[in-house]
């Protein structure tokens, strides 16, 4: 039993105790166990933490590109060397596998680098002008003070893709992580306590939802980048809309994996497998609805099934465990409820769907890998619903048409996976894919620190993230139009 971490807040550099109320933080797997805990934050900790940013904000702004990027260089040494310890925190906060945990804390270091070394590209552009003796610049400024709420499921890897380029693009940041893994957040912001960010240019405040609305409706608000529910989406995008504040919301995703009749299927069932079940389904890329040709179906099921059978689901600090618990008992029931409500509606069951009934496992917030096949009418909520859960919903197809038409019938355009090996499919795919990530021949999930991040259709809004897409968030243009005087009397010709 490892002692519960004390939770604190981080503002004006300066870590504090909150006045709001508790906060608790469990380990999924045996939530008997504290993680962490502490009191939240509370209306007056956002004011300071808003004000603090305010007054950091120039400075920040001012300082030089290549010493902004040596802070976040140093922040990523710091959390490879503490990947080991950090990993194993996060497995027993938020509950993924060990090697996940560890292989997350990595990611967040990799996304530092990266965005520690913009200093290095280009910052501008050039045009030419139409008048004699005048050059047009565009160059980008900071929006300011941005405003970061990030969700449970990638603890230090999605707040480090938000607030290393707004770091590095010059602003200060308050950051609202999701109340359920207060102790990762405390350690991105430890890393860049360490590393040297001055006081003020990254503030940490821990609470429930209110503390978002606070942060939206802030009038020093500049910019919010927001990632969870479709719904908290909505509500924000719509409060920072109506008060003139830019916004970049990535929301919910219901993606597709599509299995052709021509595709290697020992691959297909491996990637599928990982899409679907690794992060035990808690991903916004996951793979939650399959299609599959009529052709290869049966063959192609079987042995999934079997696959999914065989994962070994237990304590995520176990290194040997394959799949862990669901963040929370909430999360489980509603997931229980969604896999009742498709067997309900017709759903044949291929594997899991029982909620576990042996002691280690009954006792913590763990659900079943489970496969259901819709037949007879395409009416099922589970085709449609974000479960956020190890639940993967089955169609199978005709044709290759009604395979693409099937994955585009979805509110949803986050990711998707084709699995062919005809070149001709994969470009067709591409064309009528709806989606704003496409994996050939690999599972859905997955996202590149150096290339754009986000979806179609209602899974974003707002610029995308990561790459050099953030920069189109983080930051405004401003053309300058350069010309210069009458030369100096005297002046050579």
């Amino acid at each position: 039993m490892t002692t519960a971490v004390e939770l604190q807040h981080y503002v004006s550099g300066t870590w504090f105790q909150g006045d709001g109320g508790i906060i608790t933080s469990v380990n999924p797997a045996r939530p008997a166990e504290t993680v962490a805990h502490g009191l939240q934050a509370g209306p007056a900790d956002v004011d300071r933490a808003m004000a603090s940013a305010v007054a950091a904000k120039h400075g920040w702004a001012r300082t030089p590109a290549h010493e902004r990027g040596a802070v976040l260089l140093r922040t990523a040494a710091i959390l490879e060397a503490n990947s080991q310890a950090w990993g194993l925190e996060l497995a027993r906060e938020e509950g993924k596998t060990l090697a996940e945990g560890h292989g997350e804390v990595l990611r967040a270091a990799q996304i530092f680098r990266y965005y520690g070394n913009d200093g290095d590209r280009e910052a501008g552009a050039i045009y030419a002008s139409p008048r004699r003796g005048e050059k047009i610049f565009v160059t980008r400024k900071p929006l300011g003070v941005v405003g970061v709420v990030t969700p449970f499921n990638f603890p230090i890897a999605i707040p480090a893709w938000k607030i290393a380029p707004a770091l590095t693009y010059g602003n200060t940041v308050v950051w609202k992580p999701a109340s359920t893994v207060p102790l990762l957040a405390m350690r991105l912001t430890q890393s860049l306590e360490q590393a040297g960010l001055p006081a003020g240019v990254l503030n940490l405040v821990i609470g429930p939802g209110a503390i978002g609305t606070a942060l939206v409706e802030h009038p020093a608000l500049d910019g919010l980048s927001f990632t969870g529910s479709t719904g908290v989406g909505r509500t924000l995008a719509a409060a920072a809309a109506g008060r003139g504040v830019p916004i970049q919301a990535e929301m919910g995703g219901k993606n597709a994996a599509i299995v052709l009749a021509d595709a290697d299927l020992e691959l297909a069932a491996e990637q599928v497998m990982l899409g679907a079940f690794r992060s035990t389904g808690q991903k916004c890329t996951a793979t939650s609805r399959l299609i599959v040709a009529d052709a290869i179906a049966d063959e192609f099921l079987a042995g999934l099934a079997a696959r999914a059978q065989s994962l070994l689901v237990g304590d995520p600090a176990d290194p040997s465990t394959q799949m862990g618990p669901v963040v929370s008992a909430d999360a489980r029931a509603s997931i229980q409820r969604g896999i009742a409500t498709a067997l309900d509606q017709g759903a044949g069951l291929l594997t899991g769907g029982l909620p576990y009934d042996d002691p280690a496992r009954a006792e913590g917030h763990f659900v079943a890998p489970t496969i259901l096949e819709l037949t007879g009418a395409r009416h099922a909520d589970v085709w449609r619903d974000e479960l956020f859960g190890p639940v993967l919903s089955v169609r199978r197809a005709a044709s290759t048409q009604e395979a693409f038409d099937l994955a585009n019938d979805s509110d949803f355009g986050l990711s998707a996976a084709l699995f062919t090996q005809d070149v001709t499919l994969a470009l067709e795919g591409m064309e009528e894919l709806d989606v704003g990530i496409l994996h050939v021949n690999s599972e859905s999930a997955g996202a590149d620190p150096h290339v754009p991040f986000g979806g179609a259709k209602k899974s974003g809004y707002g610029p995308k993230e990561q790459g050099q897409s953030a920069k189109e968030f983080y930051t405004h243009t401003t053309t300058v139009y350069l010309r210069g005087g009458r030369p100096l009397s005297g002046a050579q010709s």
